[in-house]
């Protein structure tokens, strides 16, 4: 038998590309709650006709929407890998909370040291 000479390349993404998935991603979680009605108010409506939807889940549907849209331009521009994607989902959505405690944080420790 012949054997079969397999070249493995390795995937290289550039510097400047690496992180483009991850910013990709936090502009959708961040769009989320504006993306809640246009985008997940009638992908509700659809599945209420065959399966029980709660009120609250129309903002998750949304977020899941953005998060498929991240990953599908991260990977078609070759960019970020899924764990960068989901982080930079996660923080997006949770980006101005993220900032309002860090801010309280910092404040709280500036009036502390006064």
């Amino acid at each position: 038998m012949q054997a079969l000479d397999i070249e493995v390349t390795e995937r290289k993404i550039l510097p400047e590309r690496s992180m483009l998935g991850f910013i990709i991603a936090v502009i959708a979680g961040f769009l989320t709650p504006q993306l809640e009605g246009p985008v997940g108010a009638p992908i509700v409506k659809a599945m209420e006709g065959h399966i029980p939807v709660e009120s609250v889940e129309k903002r998750l549907i949304a977020f899941m929407i953005a998060m498929l849209i991240a990953g599908v331009a991260a990977a078609f521009l070759n960019s970020g890998t899924p764990f960068w994607v989901i982080l930079g989902g996660i923080l997006g959505y949770f980006g101005t909370r993220l900032f309002e405690a860090g801010k309280k944080a910092v404040d709280e420790r500036n009036g502390s040291a006064d």
